[in-house]
């Protein structure tokens, strides 16, 4: 009995250890609401689901301790269906996929508005947002936890904000040392 009480014990520990860390995935009106009390800024994983790089992105970036933990704690997650049919509330206009057709909805469908509206012209686009639900930029292409580190740091402390050329982008970008684990 005390050798079955001591298995059930290791096999919890070993689950309880195994379970992977997830990103607090939200929808944007909740991001936005969030924000009106715990000002954060907002990081928008702008994927489709026939999109290759957007699941590599979610599998080795998204699934990454280092990065789920500074997501978490800095910012408002939020995945949007770039070519999905809900409809989103965003500063007070309602954003739609007058164009989608359901029958393409596991394949190329039509962009939504708010894809459109975001500048997002490539999946998967990482969509940042400042305090005020404001654009900030859009990243393109898939990013490695080491890349997406730089920008998740370059836009949580504001240093975007002094980057008025490519110049001093460069400069930021080659001073930058990653902590992140790839």
């Amino acid at each position: 009995m005390k050798r079955i009480a001591i298995m059930l014990m290791l096999l919890l520990f070993v689950s309880m250890h195994s379970v992977a860390q997830e990103i607090n995935w939200v929808t944007l009106e909740q991001a936005l609401e969030l924000q009106k009390k715990t000002p954060k800024k907002i990081m928008m994983d702008v994927y489709t689901s026939w999109c290759g790089p957007c699941k590599m992105l979610d599998k080795n970036t998204f699934h990454n301790a280092d990065v789920v933990d500074y997501v978490n704690k800095h910012y408002y997650a939020v995945k949007f269906d770039a070519e999905g049919n809900e409809e989103v509330n965003y500063k007070g206009k309602t954003f739609a996929n007058p164009g989608y057709k359901p029958e393409l909805a596991n394949r190329r469908n039509s962009p939504h508005e708010l894809t459109r509206y975001f500048q997002v012209s490539a999946y998967p686009t990482i969509v940042f947002m400042d305090e005020e639900g404001e654009l900030i930029a859009p990243i393109r292409g898939y990013q490695q936890p080491t890349q997406l580190e730089l920008y998740l740091k370059l836009f949580k402390n504001d240093d975007y904000k002094d980057m008025d050329t490519q110049e001093k982008f460069n400069d930021y970008y080659k001073a930058f040392k990653p902590e992140f684990k790839g």
